[in-house]
């Protein structure tokens, strides 16, 4: 197989919370993202989903650079990205750029369109100033705007038209990757399927791959091909998006799933919702065991409390499609039964 256009191992990154104590203890550390692993295909959207303050922001950040990682890898097309410094990212950040949640915070208010769509080919060198102006007005028009409108300023387009000059900016150096961290979050649910069309367009049109993170598990199911499941700052399911959304394995995505309403009202009363029972624990100090332990409901299929000592190995579970496998799961419910000490994790056969 070739090398993914973007692999992620081992991503970490945990920030330092309160202060040191007068008897020299060490800082807490707010464990943010705890070992995440993924790779992204050239072409390929995957979408990464879980509650809020699970982490997905954070891993959006660390990909693109905004955050240097506590540990872990970040490879584009073979190159290491990790330990790179902000000069040293500079010549990287055109390949990777970033679509931002909130189209009202995410443009500079004091400078036109023009300037805003203009900017990254001068910090890059790569146009002058009469060739920027062409440049906006080209990006306008692949967004769906109206290129005329180049000298305007933010506060006189809507939400719906700003999140496209944040897309716009964000294809201004044609970049192979787009982290979108919630691009359609804060819009009118009127608007947001006109962006997310707006995106499936743009991904076929220039061959883009998207690390999509969102709340809306609808939005995603449309526009992704995979998805990876998050909590407490691990990944814990991640499969072909048809298979995850007919068949999770999981526990954790199984009432995520639940949680979504259906459109059939019939369907919608006859189902069986699940209800987490507890909180999210802290990150400041995670369970020992396995991170969803205190809320799983299925907790009791695992015998002899394993669930509360040991993390659940990252296991493939199903056939293999292509060498790879069609589908991962950090759960002992679909790994091997109790080991010995030291004895390796055998997988088990999928579940029907």
């Amino acid at each position: 197989m070739s090398e993914p256009l973007l692999q992620v191992r081992d991503l970490a990154k945990h920030f330092p919370a309160g202060e040191a104590t007068i008897f020299g203890g060490r800082k807490q550390r707010l464990r943010a993202v705890d070992g995440v692993s993924f790779d992204l295909e050239p072409g390929e959207c995957l979408g990464l989903v879980g509650e809020s303050g699970c982490g997905k922001s954070t891993v959006a950040r660390l990909v693109v650079g905004l955050l240097r990682p506590t540990a872990g890898s970040i490879r584009l097309r073979g190159e290491e990205l990790a330990g790179l410094g902000p000069r040293q990212w500079l010549p990287h950040r055109r390949r990777i750029q970033m679509i931002f949640q909130d189209p009202y915070a995410s443009l500079d208010p004091r400078q036109t369109v023009a300037s805003i769509l203009g900017e990254p080919a001068k910090i890059h060198r790569l146009a002058k100033p009469r060739e920027r102006k062409l440049l906006a007005m080209r990006l306008l028009e692949a967004v769906g705007l109206n290129p005329r409108h180049v000298n305007r300023y933010p506060h006189e387009f809507s939400g719906g038209q700003r999140q496209r000059i944040g897309i716009a900016r964000a294809l201004a150096l044609e970049p192979e990757i787009l982290i979108c961290d919630e691009p359609v979050s804060a819009l009118d649910v009127s608007i947001q399927a006109q962006i997310v069309n707006l995106l499936g367009e743009l991904k076929e049109r220039f061959g883009l791959a998207y690390l999509f993170i969102a709340h809306d598990l609808a939005v995603v199911r449309h526009i992704s091909e995979r998805v990876a499941v998050m909590y407490l700052g691990k990944l814990v399911e991640e499969a072909r998006t048809k298979e995850l959304f007919d068949t999770p394995r999981h526990p954790y995505t199984r009432a995520l799933l639940s949680a979504v309403p259906l459109p059939d009202p019939e369907l919608e009363r006859a189902r069986e919702r699940i209800v987490l029972r507890g909180d999210v624990p802290s990150p400041l100090a995670p369970p020992p065991g396995c991170a969803f332990e205190p809320r799983c409901p299925e907790r009791d299929g695992v015998p002899g409390e394993r669930c509360a000592r040991e993390a659940p190995p990252w296991v493939p579970v199903g056939e293999a499609v292509a060498g790879a496998p069609a589908r991962s799961c950090a759960c002992f419910l679909e790994s091997a039964p109790e080991s010995p000490p030291g004895a390796p994790h055998e997988e088990m056969s999928p579940r029907p």
